[in-house]
């Protein structure tokens, strides 16, 4: 699992490089990523599975097991491993509630072989949105409400053969909650010369906590109840020091600064600003830049392993999440859709998160992953 865990993170950081050229606040789902990616590479072939499978990280993870392993198959034991990561992720308790789901749903009439049985069948020929909604409506009922309109009015059509869905949510309780009356308005500086008004949550509590003298960046673990679940926030000293942060970020590095043995029990002041951000991505364009060319081109896209036939290609790769802090803990929810139509279509610190972070929740893997540079 922990080889698993390294695939997911350096899976995380490679998305983050491509999304942050472009947006300001940036938060998403590696797991509902994934879990749609990996679905869509079951049924993949040829090149274009080698290149979801590139993109996924999966190939250095089968290579890595395979070198400890000689009795393991690659491709069945890579998603072996993530099937039991996806188990192990579903659960409710008292603590906190976060669960998984997937759902494919093919257009009706389209024959898919047995790496597809699973698939719900739909009739997008003659009523593509009506089929949306549908579509739609689980995923809001997926995610409790919060992710709405995944696939937008249109974004279906006749032309639609298959549609993969990954819907991710979580809710959970700080360890140690914020008293609201301790919140109050302060500035969150966007950048050295501007700063927004933002309610500022405090409380004086015993943390793991870390410094970073290369980077100039602190680090806290701030536990989720029931501790199997934290956010980690890794906050640049300077107000513009998060371009130092992210040129140094790596997988193995994120593994080793977060590790508990390498953190200090610390008593801080911790301030950290309530926020609600929802985000959406196109990520066909970062997809093909992260290597996944041949599932999005007509005359390269070999889908074979789910049907017999050429001419299944992927149009739409969609993501879209949702995420609230606040004196009671974390609220998150994302979901990724994946569109494919046939070619006829201790000393006590300050913490106070007063400029841009970078953030994740974990359980040794990262589930959640952002940049807030305006809350």
């Amino acid at each position: 699992m922990h080889l698993f865990a390294e695939t997911i993170n350096k899976f995380t950081l490679e998305l983050y490089r491509q999304l942050r050229e472009s947006d300001n606040n940036i938060f998403y789902s590696l797991i509902s990523m994934m879990t749609a990616l990996a679905m869509l590479q079951l049924g993949a072939k040829g090149n274009t599975e080698k290149q979801i499978e590139k993109v996924l990280q999966f190939n250095e993870t089968t290579k890595k097991t395979t070198e400890k392993s000689a009795h393991c198959h690659d491709e069945e034991n890579v998603h072996e491993q993530f099937q039991k990561f996806m188990t192990q992720l579903n659960k409710s308790n008292d603590a906190y509630d976060l669960k998984a789901v997937n759902s494919i749903y093919g257009a009706k009439g389209f024959p898919l072989l047995q790496v597809s049985l699973n698939v719900e069948s739909l009739d997008f020929a003659h009523a593509a949105e009506e089929r949306q909604k549908k579509i739609n409506s689980w995923v809001e009922s997926q995610t409790n409400g919060k992710i709405k309109d995944l696939f937008p009015s249109g974004s279906l059509n006749s032309s639609t053969i298959l549609v993969l869905v990954n819907a991710v949510y979580f809710k959970g309780q700080w360890n140690h909650t914020y008293d609201e009356k301790h919140t109050r308005e302060e500035k969150f500086w966007l950048n050295k010369n501007t700063g927004k008004p933002v309610q500022m949550m405090k409380q004086r509590n015993k943390f793991n906590f870390m410094f970073l003298e290369d980077v100039q960046t602190k680090i806290v673990e701030i536990p989720y109840k029931g501790k199997e679940l934290s956010m980690f926030v890794l906050l640049p000293v300077e107000i513009n020091g998060l371009k130092k942060l992210e040129e140094k970020l790596s997988a193995e590095k994120l593994l080793e600064w977060t590790r508990a043995e390498n953190m200090h029990m610390t008593e801080l002041y911790l301030s950290l600003p309530r926020f609600k951000v929802e985000e959406k991505h196109d990520l066909s364009v970062p997809l093909k830049h992260m290597g996944m060319v041949g599932a999005f081109d007509p005359q390269k896209a070999d889908f074979s392993g789910m049907n017999s036939t050429q001419g299944l290609v992927v149009s739409k790769v969609l993501h879209k999440s949702f995420v609230e802090v606040n004196e009671e803990g974390t609220e998150a929810a994302a979901a990724t859709g994946i569109k494919s139509h046939n070619l006829s279509l201790q000393i006590t610190e300050d913490f106070y998160c007063d400029h841009p972070l970078v953030k994740h929740s974990k359980t040794n893997s990262i589930l959640f992953f952002g940049t807030i540079s305006s809350p």
